[in-house]
């Protein structure tokens, strides 16, 4: 979280330029033509951090991984795939280091996702919002305050730090309608919000490195990692029930 806390490595901001903009604004859609990503989500909390390790497929919307905390026991741990609407979790007292390719054919459970009042299920819905089927508009993004931060290294890839406005995180987890914006897929860096609370690493390719987003009532971002491991194909938990007390 240190790391990717980080300023980018610039010494202030400014405006996007032309080509900044450009490449901000076709970088979801650079996730969806790839098709899918494998991610590493690390959700901030204040008894611990929770890490999801998985695979994102931008053209079904559909998420799986492992999940596992981090400074916090492990009764959150277990298998999770996420869609905008739904959660299925799978607990486990010894979760794998990587989710296995053929899910569990019991042992899950669904749940609605939470659109306010859950970090975890904010970042999942985030991380499902970072692919789109067409650009965003890039004549409106410095418009709505989007600003070049500065230039980093993520992985091995030379990439520019862009912040937006945020209508995607912006109030997520408070208020009245706060996250739906993130559930329906709206473009985490265009739209009403305060300049800032998304921040993008992109290449010089439009291709989307890691992403910071603030959410409501923490003081760590969520922070979404690409790349990290090698992505696998998403597949569908065929067996669930439904959790206690739905």
């Amino acid at each position: 979280m240190a790391a990717a806390g980080g300023s980018g490595g610039g010494s202030g901001s400014r405006a996007l330029t032309s080509d900044e903009a450009n490449r901000l604004a076709i970088t979801r859609f650079r996730n969806y033509e790839t098709g899918g990503r494998a991610v590493t989500i690390t959700v901030p909390g204040t008894g611990g951090s929770l890490v999801i390790t998985g695979s994102v497929d931008y053209r079904t919307r559909l998420g799986y991984g492992v999940v596992r905390g981090t400074g916090r026991d492990t009764s959150s741990d277990g298998l999770i795939e996420w869609t905008a609407t739904s959660v299925l979790v799978d607990p486990m007292t010894n979760a794998p280091a990587v989710a296995p390719a053929a899910p569990p054919t019991s042992g899950w459970y669904s749940r609605t996702l939470q659109k306010t009042g859950s970090t975890l299920d904010s970042s999942l819905a985030i991380a499902l919002a970072l692919g789109s089927d067409r650009p965003d508009n890039a004549q409106l993004l410095p418009q709505d305050g989007a600003a070049w931060v500065g230039k980093d290294q993520v992985a091995g890839h030379q990439v520019d730090v862009m912040t937006g406005p945020a209508a995607l995180s912006a109030g997520v987890g408070a208020g009245s309608g706060a996250g739906s914006e993130a559930t329906s897929g709206a473009a985490p860096g265009s739209g009403s919000g305060p300049a800032g609370t998304v921040r993008y690493w992109i290449g010089a390719d439009g291709a989307m490195y890691r992403v910071q987003a603030a959410v409501a009532s923490e003081t760590q971002p969520t922070v979404i990692d690409f790349d990290t491991h090698q992505y696998t194909p998403v597949p569908s938990a065929a067996v669930t029930t439904s959790a206690p007390g739905q």
